[in-house]
């Protein structure tokens, strides 16, 4: 049987979960196919950075995910706290485990009409100009679906990578870390006074981190193990904690493990994001080592500047090379973190070498820039699209950059950036009491929301007339106070991110 659908996605995990309620919240039909019969209880990732809660924000579900906050995070595991207070985010990074998040996603992509299959293993991707045929397997035999776009969200193994034909270059896996949650610790480990709990000497390096208030995550890297088996054939939990008595010093056997893995430092990133109709978001895009919680947000954020692009495909609208711009904007974010995490191993790795480097950089990382700027980078505040150069002689710093949030007034009364944004739309604000810039947005009222509204003196839009935003939250263009040529600048900037008006 073969059967229609504008798009599929494969996974649903959080980035396939994600991707699938900003396609519903524009209004395009989705299914998700899980090869789990059922959602996973292993959390692998630990924490949902502060751009990624400002997104969920900007949908009005950010309070379906709560958990403790940090203002900070350990970088290279626990070398230096960069800090998140320099960006203007209400949000830090909230200590949530996979599981919960899957389940906060899951719960608000049901309520927008998502329909997921579990069970269903993709074994067969063709594709044509005008569809893609996607072979499944279930319980009850081989079935078949036909897609105007099928997207791999189904993590670092994935199928729909390998049969779609993506190349998948990089470094494979030269060390290995084991990584165990457990839980009963006793009343007397150290762990309970210590967070996190770290132990580095010259055999390796010991981290332990809260998962929920009855359970702990245990990392341990002995310098310079190679892989003993595949990442996917866990270790044995005697494994684990005679690598934790010998390295740290420390007795964990008594506890009672819940959930153990193995993990390695490869880093490998597709050549390309988009082949004709079958796209990749997440893990299934870029593999790299677990650093700095950078994972799972980096393949949410993939989600939302995906969602709506491929939307817009879907409706009709999209203008040239839109959905192109796709790998244009996160393949370079993707490098980025792969780089990062990268340099991170080095500083994590052993020997006389590495900790001459980690004391350079614990010092420099006092200063208040470079803390800034890998704040920045492992929490995703601080990315940059290139989007133009707006109205501004130079360009402005919030161009291409996400809509910082804010308080503002409007006529219907109080509300902020983050509520102007969840219905998923682009937003027009208008920072003035001239009415013609917003005249210029009226073609396009079926896909941009036109707001009129003030913001406190001295916020971080006092000194704009006018801007643009995308859905993902992104400044597509902006008009200072007093700049010219507005309104041609504004009409070529909606055309660019929204195609034709309806009147042409």
């Amino acid at each position: 049987m073969t059967t229609d659908h504008p798009v599929v996605i494969a996974g649903a995990g959080p980035v396939g979960l994600m991707l699938a309620a900003e396609l519903r919240l524009a209004g395009v039909e989705v299914v998700v196919l899980e090869q789990l019969l059922e959602p996973t209880t292993q959390s692998r990732a630990l924490g949902v950075h502060a751009r990624t809660l400002e997104v969920l924000d900007q949908r009005g579900v950010a309070d379906r995910f709560p958990g403790p906050t940090i203002p900070h995070y350990g970088y290279a595991g626990g070398l230096v706290d960069v800090r998140f207070g320099p960006f203007g985010t209400p949000y830090g990074m909230r200590l949530l485990p996979q599981t919960a998040t899957e389940r906060g996603l899951r719960e608000w992509a049901g309520e927008l009409g998502v329909e997921i299959r579990h069970g269903h293993e993709v074994v067969e991707v063709r594709q044509d100009a005008d569809h893609v045929e996607i072979g499944v397997v279930t319980q009850r035999g081989r079935a078949h679906l036909r897609a105007g776009f099928l997207v791999g969200c189904d993590g670092g193994r994935s199928a729909v990578r390998r049969l779609a034909g993506f190349p998948f270059p990089g470094t494979t896996a030269t060390v290995e870390f084991l990584m165990a949650d457990v839980a009963d610790v006793g009343p007397d480990s150290p762990f309970l006074s210590e967070v996190p709990f770290i132990r580095r000497n010259e055999a390796g390096h010991f981290m332990v981190l809260p998962v929920v208030p009855d359970a702990w995550r245990l990392i341990i890297y002995e310098f310079g193990r190679e892989p003993q088996a595949q990442q996917s054939d866990p270790p044995s939990y005697e494994e684990m904690c005679e690598l934790v008595r010998r390295i740290a010093g420390v007795d964990v056997s008594t506890a009672t493990p819940r959930w153990l893995t193995r993990l390695g430092n490869a880093a490998r990133q597709v050549d390309r994001y988009r082949r004709g109709r079958v796209l990749l978001a997440g893990d299934a895009a870029h593999v790299h080592m677990p650093a700095a919680g950078q994972g799972l947000n980096l393949g949410v954020q993939d989600a939302v500047n995906l969602g709506w692009k491929l939307a817009a495909e879907v409706h009709g609208w999209a203008p040239g090379g839109l959905l192109d711009s796709y790998d244009e904007e996160r393949a370079p974010v993707g490098k980025r973190v792969l780089l990062d995490t990268q340099a991170q191993f080095a500083l994590l790795s052993g020997g006389p070498e590495s900790e001459a480097l980690r004391a350079v950089f614990a010092e420099l990382t006092e200063f208040a820039e470079p803390n800034r700027h890998l704040a920045g980078l492992v929490s995703g505040l601080d990315i940059r699209y290139d989007v133009g150069d707006g109205q501004s002689a130079a360009p402005h710093a919030l161009l291409g950059r996400r809509l910082p949030p804010q308080p503002l007034k409007t006529p219907e009364g109080a509300t902020s950036t983050a509520q102007l944004l969840h219905r998923g739309r682009g937003v027009f604000i208008g920072l003035t009491d001239d009415p013609g810039l917003a005249r210029v947005t009226e073609g396009w009222a079926d896909r941009v929301d036109t707001v009129a509204a003030a913001e406190p003196a001295d916020g971080a839009l006092s000194e704009l007339s006018a801007l643009l935003v995308r859905p993902d939250g992104h400044v597509a263009w902006l008009a200072p106070v007093g700049s010219e040529g507005a309104k041609d600048g504004l009409e070529a900037a909606l055309r660019r991110w929204f195609g034709t008006p309806r009147s042409d």
